[in-house]
Parts: structure tokens; sequence; C-alpha cells
């Protein structure tokens, strides 16, 4: 069941977001249309307030580009 009430207030959240965060959605739309193919690794870096460091990466299969296109088909 769609629950308007609960996609109301994530659209909040996400323009609050992307408010706050501007150039966030423009470099994710640029790596999605220009660098992600199979093969593509994706790296990520958090640091903590405190200086703590977590590193991850992975490496898109052909199975994580039909996930994506699943996904945009659903937005």
């Amino acid at each position: 069941m769609f629950d308007f009430g609960s996609m109301m207030k994530f659209k909040g959240a996400w323009d609050k977001f992307n408010a706050n965060h501007p150039k966030f959605m423009p470099f994710m739309q640029a790596v999605g249309r220009e660098a992600i193919t199979d093969g593509t690794i994706i790296e990520i870096k958090v640091t903590s307030p405190a200086g703590k460091e977590y590193n991850t990466n992975m490496k898109i299969t052909q199975s994580d580009l039909e996930l994506f296109a699943q996904l945009r088909g659903m937005i």
C-alpha cells in the first residue's frame, strides 16, 4: 500500500539533503553517465569527527549494472 505521508516526509528530507550538499547529485549523475561500467572500481573513504578513517572499495560487475538499471526504472 502506498503511504503518501511517508513519501512526502522522504521528499522533504531529500530536498534538505540536496540543499545541504548541492555538489553531491551532479557528481553522482556525472559518474553514473560517464564512469560506471563493468570493471569500474569505486573507493569510499569516511573520516569521523575524531579523525578515524574507514576505507573500502568494490569492483562493479554486470549484475551490479543490472541492479542499478532496475533502481533507475523505479524512480
